[in-house]
């Protein structure tokens, strides 16, 4: 007999084709819409619906115990002011994701004069020419999209690993969009280790976003309590003793951003002088932690962080 559980399932994998092309079109008409527009439309017309109807919306639930357990000293107030912000941010960098092309025009010559402003240039500089490898970590901090971009804007070579969509058909779109201004896209899964492992030992540079869960990651401390964290970043750097520098974009008024390139972080070294890699990782995180901190409304508090 054919019970109701095992008819759903059928159900469910019959339709998913079906679902996915749905999604696949939603995604592809919503890129298409947003183009027709100035580059501040998108952004500013997602931004201020996220603002209004995101902190209704149940993962909410999720930030505002994330924002309490890390500020307990604010008053409901400031936690939901900082939740409509972070909906906002998110509401953004959703928009402006179909016209990144577009938002680049970062000037060295008239630094401040566009969109765009890097603090740290000088940094990239050196990376590009002294023709040794390096790693950058990064955060969902104000429009993280753009940190892929800068590399390449830069000149400095290399590449950056990413998590797709669960919605193949809609994953293969955004790939194939991010590619037109990230060259050297790495999609995390089992193949990633080899890719990013060949690049480093080409000598060239790669980036990662390590604010998220990994449950099998090392054990850190962020805003006083553990969470399970990609340790791929240390690995890596204690296997190639590479530099390790940190990049966030940092949403400004008016549709600006500024990109800061920071100095190399020394990681602590075990007994045997390698690179320790819970250490390493704590020491990013409490960068990324103070970031946070800086900008509380800019980071991605809708992820469960501290399970």
């Amino acid at each position: 007999m054919l019970t109701a559980k095992r008819a759903w399932r059928r159900f469910t994998r019959a339709s998913q084709p079906a679902f996915e092309s749905f999604v696949a079109g939603y995604v592809r008409f919503s890129i298409w819409w947003m183009r027709l527009y100035p580059v501040s439309w998108s952004s500013n017309i997602i931004g201020t619906l996220g603002r209004w109807f995101g902190p209704w919306f149940v993962v909410s639930k999720v930030a505002r115990a994330n924002l309490r357990a890390a500020f307990p000293e604010k008053r409901s107030a400031e936690i939901e002011r900082i939740l409509a912000g972070v909906w906002e941010n998110l509401g953004r960098v959703t928009g402006e994701f179909a016209v990144l092309d577009r938002i680049w025009d970062y000037d060295p010559a008239n630094p401040g004069q566009g969109r765009i402003e890097v603090v740290g240039g000088e940094i990239m500089a050196r990376l590009r020419d002294d023709g040794r490898p390096a790693l950058f970590f990064t955060a969902h901090t104000g429009n993280w999209e753009l940190n892929a971009i800068t590399g390449e804007k830069l000149g400095v070579s290399g590449g950056v690993l990413y998590r797709a969509p669960n919605n193949r058909k809609a994953a293969d779109l955004i790939e194939r969009m991010r590619a037109q201004t990230m060259p050297g896209l790495i999609r995390a899964g089992r193949s990633a280790g080899r890719q990013m492992v060949r690049m480093l030992e080409d000598g060239e540079h790669l980036g990662m976003l390590v604010d998220q869960h990994w449950g099998q990651g090392v054990t850190v401390t962020f805003f006083g309590r553990p969470a399970a964290t990609n340790p791929t970043l240390s690995r890596l750097a204690r296997q190639f003793d590479c530099p390790v520098h940190g990049m966030r974009v940092i949403r400004l008024p008016k549709g600006r951003f500024r990109i800061e390139i920071t100095e190399e972080l020394h990681l602590p070294r075990d007994a045997e002088g390698k690179i320790d890699v819970q250490g390493g990782m704590q020491a990013v995180t409490s960068v990324i932690e103070d970031w946070v901190r800086e900008y509380p409304e800019q980071w991605l508090w809708l992820h469960r962080r501290w399970r």
